[in-house]
């Protein structure tokens, strides 16, 4: 009985539940607005990373490898993308 039931899904979703309580404690404790930007910024990647590893079995797969390349490529594109929209609209590129 003990190979049937998902410890280690159960741990992730109580480690999501945790890291949602903490981005929401930003809110609630009214921190500055950079302290809770680093916050907000650390959660938002562990709770990515957590949800990619344990409920989307990224590391399960024979591919790991192009996996992880293609989640790194999609942030690239990202960055990329935020970085351009700052530029252009906040940051006043003529």
């Amino acid at each position: 009985m003990k190979q049937l039931f998902p410890v280690k899904h159960v741990m992730g979703f109580i480690f999501s539940l945790v890291l949602t309580a903490v981005a929401l404690s930003v809110l609630l404790f009214d921190v500055s607005p950079k302290t809770g930007v680093v916050i907000l910024l650390i959660t938002a990647f562990m709770q990515a990373s957590i949800q990619l590893v344990m409920f989307m079995h990224a590391g399960e797969s024979e591919d790991k490898a192009s996996i992880y390349t293609n989640v790194l490529y999609a942030l690239f594109v990202a960055i990329v993308t935020i970085l351009g929209t700052l530029l252009t609209m906040i940051w006043g590129y003529q």
